[in-house]
C-alpha cells in the first residue's frame, strides 16, 4: 500500500520520528525495496549527527521538538546531490587508469576505483547508435546502479537487464525515452537514472539496454 508514500517516509525513518506502527510498514516495505535501503545507509552519518546534537541540545528546548517534512526533504535532497557530485569527482580522478576493450557488438571503456569499489562501463552500438553508460556500486545486498543513455528512439520503452555468470537475468530498471527537441541529430547523454539489482557486480558478465520486444539495443560487457 501507498508504494510512493512508503519511498518517502525514509527520511523519517532515518531520524526516528514515524511511529510505531509506521515504522513497522516502512521496515517491512525496506525487505522488499533495494532503492530505500540505499538511502537508509547513505542518510547513517547524517542522522548520527543530528543524534549528537539532541544529546547536546540545552534543556530549554521543548523535549518533544521533531525534524519537520522541510527538513527531512532538504536532507534528503543533499545526501542526493553529495552523491552525484561525489560519483562524478571519482570517475574523473581515474581517468590515467582507464583501459580500452575492444571486441563484440561495441566499443566499451572501463574505468575503476578501488577505494569505492565502484565501476563503470560505456559502450555504443555500431548497428543502433545508442550510447549507454553503466556504473555500479557494490553493496551487502547486490549492487547500486547509474545509468545514462543517449541516442534512443524518443518515446521509447527501455529496460535495462543485468545477465548474471549463470545465464539469469535481473531487471535493474525500466523507462520512457523522453521525446528529443531542438531536431539535433545527436542527443545528449540523459541524466543519471538509479536502479538495483540483487546480483553483486562481479557476479554480472553484461548489461543490455533493451527495446520492448527484448532486442538489446547496446550491450555492455561488465568489467
Amino acid at each position: 500500500m501507498r508504494s510512493l508514500e512508503r519511498h518517502r517516509d525514509v527520511g523519517a525513518y532515518a531520524l526516528g520520528v514515524l511511529d510505531e506502527a509506521d515504522a513497522f510498514r516502512f521496515e517491512d516495505h525496506l525487505t522488499e525495496c533495494p532503492q530505500c535501503a540505499v538511502q537508509i545507509h547513505e542518510l547513517a552519518a547524517t542522522t548520527r549527527s543530528l543524534r549528537a546534537y539532541a544529546q547536546a541540545t540545552p534543556r530549554a528546548v521543548h523535549p518533544m521538538t521533531q525534524a519537520g517534512p522541510a527538513l527531512l526533504d532538504r536532507l534528503l535532497d543533499d545526501v542526493a546531490s553529495t552523491r552525484r557530485s561525489g560519483r562524478r569527482r571519482w570517475l574523473y580522478a581515474v581517468a590515467a587508469a582507464v583501459v580500452f576493450a575492444v571486441g563484440g557488438p561495441a566499443v566499451a571503456v572501463f574505468t575503476g576505483d578501488e577505494s569505492s569499489g565502484g565501476q563503470t562501463v560505456a559502450a555504443t552500438d555500431p548497428s543502433s547508435g545508442v550510447w549507454a553508460e553503466v556504473t555500479t556500486l557494490n553493496r551487502a545486498w547486490g549492487s547500486e546502479v547509474d545509468l545514462k543513455v543517449k541516442n534512443a528512439p524518443s518515446l521509447l520503452r527501455c529496460q535495462l537487464v543485468a545477465i548474471g555468470r549463470d545465464d539469469s537475468e535481473q531487471v535493474v530498471l525500466s523507462w520512457t525515452v523522453p521525446e528529443k527537441t531542438g531536431g539535433t541529430a545527436e542527443s545528449k547523454p540523459s541524466e543519471p537514472m538509479q536502479g538495483a539489482a540483487a546480483m553483486h557486480p562481479g557476479e554480472v558478465v553484461r548489461y543490455e539496454v533493451r527495446n520492448p520486444d527484448g532486442q538489446a539495443l547496446v550491450t555492455l560487457k561488465a568489467p
